[in-house]
């Protein structure tokens, strides 16, 4: 079992290479089990809206002061195992010279969608010399992270793609899918650069000195799982394979692939080249373990909403939750989604502590 440490297991880590959050995802033995939060780093947290107050989204996630304060906020108030990088998912595209905005209440909107062949190869692509800032702010909170891992991210392929035809958030997906089947061509230009504007991107992040990865497949939940399969598949591995053969030396570091409402491609989305797959609340993590087999940790799967409800219900659900992760080779606790913004950020501490007194060895 991932979650259980031997006899005798230091209770000291010798740097984030050796934290809880890295053995976990590479299938080793804790002191732990260990706990983060997507969407920690902001929404729920007073710190975080006062600082944030007067400035653009867009424009907070390219301020390296800005960027290491919010993202250490919830490693201070909360004493979680790992510290998520403060971002957004449509940032490389901004970065590029895509016109986005992110208006309060809907989203990303795209200034000009893409609806043709020739919108797709008129897209700019990023450039690693235009992420300075990016590697600023990295090597800062690793520096002051000390021994707690910082894990970097980016949206996968399928998602920013998603954003950019539907010109922003889309329940269904339709326009996105009716691209995918008509322009079958102009589909894989168009995710072929978008995996390499991922890799360039977390590449960016582990060189700076990030201790692990996820990528957002926030949307392939919509997909069927022949048209994941064969459509967006191959381009997620490739931003996984962007960060370097594990074999040629290169840093390596954890691979963590997550998606909402993917129950059904789960055993894919271990495919893409991820150590860990992360789980949303709908499918229970010992079946989740079944379904991705023995080669894989999971994440996840506290539904963000018990968040919000009473302290009795919260702490039998997250008991839950730790017992099933025990079927899976390693097991991080996390949200099957991001914390909501309503929370009361007493609720995540709590969850902290009850995790970290149920699974101390």
């Amino acid at each position: 079992m991932g979650t259980a440490a031997t006899p005798g297991t230091p209770n000291a880590t010798t740097g984030p290479a050796d934290s809880d959050l890295v053995r976990a995802a590479l299938g080793r033995e804790v002191r732990r089990t260990p706990v983060w939060f997507m969407r920690q780093a902001g929404r729920s947290l007073p710190e975080y809206r006062a600082l944030r107050a007067g400035t653009a989204m867009l424009a907070a996630c390219q301020d390296p002061d800005l960027v290491t304060e919010i993202t250490l906020q919830p490693v201070r108030r909360h004493g979680v195992d790992a510290a998520i990088l403060f971002s957004d998912i449509v940032l490389p595209l901004v970065v590029a010279g895509i016109d986005i905005d992110i208006k309060p209440g809907v989203g990303p909107v795209i200034a000009h969608p893409v609806r043709s062949v020739a919108d797709v190869d008129a897209l700019p692509d990023l450039e690693p010399e235009a992420l300075g800032f990016l590697a600023t702010a990295v090597s800062r909170l690793t520096a002051e992270l000390g021994d707690t891992p910082l894990i970097g991210f980016a949206g996968a392929p399928f998602t920013l793609a998603t954003y950019l035809i539907e010109g922003g958030p889309s329940k269904e997906h339709a326009r996105t899918k009716a691209f995918m089947y008509a322009e079958p061509q102009a589909w894989e230009r168009l995710l072929a650069k978008l995996s390499v504007s991922a890799a360039v991107f977390l590449r960016t992040q582990v060189d700076a000195g990030a201790s692990a990865v996820q990528l957002f497949d926030s949307w392939a939940g919509v997909l069927s799982a022949t048209d994941y399969a064969t459509r967006v598949l191959p381009h997620s591995r490739a931003v996984f394979d962007g960060l370097g053969d594990r074999a040629a030396g290169v840093r390596d570091v954890p691979r963590v692939h997550f998606g909402v409402g993917t129950g059904e491609l789960l055993p894919l989305i271990g495919d893409a080249g991820a150590d860990v797959v992360g789980v949303d609340w709908r499918v229970p993590l010992d079946e989740a373990a079944r379904r991705v087999g023995p080669g894989y940790s999971l994440q996840g799967n506290l539904d963000p909403a018990v968040l919000l409800a009473d302290r009795e219900t919260l702490d039998r659900e997250v008991r839950r939750i730790v017992e099933q992760g025990r079927a899976a080779r390693g097991h991080v606790i996390n949200l099957g989604h991001g914390v909501l913004p309503d929370t009361d950020p007493g609720a995540i501490t709590h969850v902290v502590e009850l995790v970290h007194e149920l699974t101390a060895r």
